[in-house]
């Protein structure tokens, strides 16, 4: 038997939370030994967001430069952090 099936088998049978289901897993995934990690990456790897340096995403860096285009040309305005600190306090 697997321990995919009966770490599936535990979940049904007590109905563990979400919370409690993720902290197994961590904890898990901290002692496993390099074959039982690779075989989980294997598993889930189509799942993962794949991995992406914000400064390779074009519409993103597009986005970013035509905000500072904005600010520049006196569009959009900005605010000192000071006054956005002040703000938020009240928030806290």
């Amino acid at each position: 038997m697997s321990l995919l099936f009966l770490s599936l088998n535990l979940v049904k049978r007590f109905k563990m939370t979400t919370a409690t289901i993720r902290k197994r897993l961590y904890d898990y995934i901290r002692v496993a030994d390099d074959k039982k990690i690779k075989a989980i990456y294997t598993l889930l790897e189509d799942q993962l967001a794949p991995e992406c340096h914000w400064s390779e995403d074009k519409e993103f860096v597009a986005e970013l430069n035509e905000r500072v285009r904005r600010w520049e040309a006196g569009i959009d305005p900005s605010f000192p952090l000071a006054e956005v600190k002040a703000e938020m306090e009240p928030l806290e």
